[in-house]
């Protein structure tokens, strides 16, 4: 199974995640002039893979700034610069460290339009990458979404694919508002089919990816692909499931999610950050206020175990959740 996009073909070729998120930067940059990347080694590879290759070479220093190691600083420099009209694309390669940053994004990016009265915007792109795996410990593998989800004044996307890690990041560099576009680093090598040019994806519509009957399968970024594989095992077991993409964690599709759950009756919320307060709970909650009543049975959810990530890749195995952890929540739901 693939994750279909209902388009045309034409002009489009197979890029990776990575080459995508470069197109929508390049692309953007060259078309606005108000458009610039800042960030701590937005031009090295080893902090920000290939995504910003090429940039600084073709736009110079004044488009592209490799910053010193300042989080804060460097995202206040950018809130400043939005509310000066331009729009600031702020690389924090390890989103764990961008947790120094959380008061010009929260106190400030967050709420400058409320308190100006709607006169003024904020249009910046928070740009959080999150690290997993490689025996990289507690402080280099955190999934921090919940927590900028949770703030009135953000918008939060998160694309699981090349085709709308394209064209989210347009659509957050084009919005007048502040948005957080969080990838996962385990996504960059991941390949599909991209136009050559530039587009959008609206933020706050959702994709489904597969249509079934028995059961309704949330989730996002990296962890639509290990439902996508889920879903295969459940299909050869005889178990007809619908796969939801949610893309945007605010504003979320409630549409979408309910319509399919109202069709299906089950629910398995699937999330790469931790159970409690997050993304899956919230989920769990919209559904469980609304349309409880369609409900046949207690609604999962597939997280990370409330704990800090190990520093052993015998426990990396274990804790984070794999396709054959969504297949054994589903087939408990429907008791096979």
């Amino acid at each position: 199974m693939c994750l279909r996009i209902n388009l045309k073909l034409e002009n489009m070729r197979k890029v990776t995640y990575a080459q995508a998120i470069n197109e929508a930067i390049y692309q953007t940059i060259e078309q606005d002039n108000r458009v610039f990347v800042i960030g701590q080694g937005c031009t090295s590879p080893w902090y920000v893979g290939s995504t910003c290759q090429g940039l600084i070479e073709k736009f110079g220093q004044e488009r592209v700034i490799d910053t010193p190691v300042s989080e804060n600083a460097i995202t206040g420099v950018a809130v400043g610069a939005a509310l000066a009209k331009m729009r600031p694309i702020v690389v924090h390669p390890r989103i764990d460290f961008m947790l120094y940053a959380t008061d010009p994004i929260i106190n400030e990016a967050a709420n400058w339009h409320y308190m100006f009265g709607g006169k003024l915007s904020v249009p910046i792109v928070i740009w959080g990458i999150i690290n997993r795996g490689g025996e990289q410990a507690a402080q280099h593998s955190q999934a921090l979404q919940a927590i900028f989800t949770h703030i009135p004044g953000l918008k939060v996307v998160m694309p699981s694919n090349p085709y709308d890690a394209k064209g989210l990041l347009v659509s957050a560099i084009k919005d007048d508002n502040p948005v957080l576009y969080i990838d996962d680093r385990w996504l960059y090598k991941i390949k599909g089919n991209v136009p050559e040019k530039i587009y959008s994806v609206p933020i706050g519509k959702g994709k489904r990816i597969r249509k079934g009957k028995d059961i309704t399968i949330v989730a996002s970024s990296y962890m639509v692909w290990e439902a996508v594989g889920a879903v295969k095992g459940l299909i050869k077991g005889g178990i007809d499931a619908e796969l939801i993409d949610l893309r945007s964690l605010k504003p979320l599709d409630t549409e979408l999610l309910f319509a399919s759950v109202k069709k299906t009756g089950r629910l398995v919320v699937v999330d790469g950050g931790w159970k409690t307060c997050g993304v899956a709970a919230e989920v769990s909650a919209l559904v469980c206020e609304n349309i409880f009543k369609y409900l046949k049975a207690p609604i999962r959810r597939i997280t990370l175990p409330d704990i800090p990530a190990p520093a052993s890749s015998a426990l990396e195995s274990i804790y984070y959740p794999k396709a054959k952890d969504i297949c054994k929540a589903v087939k408990k739901i429907l008791k096979k």
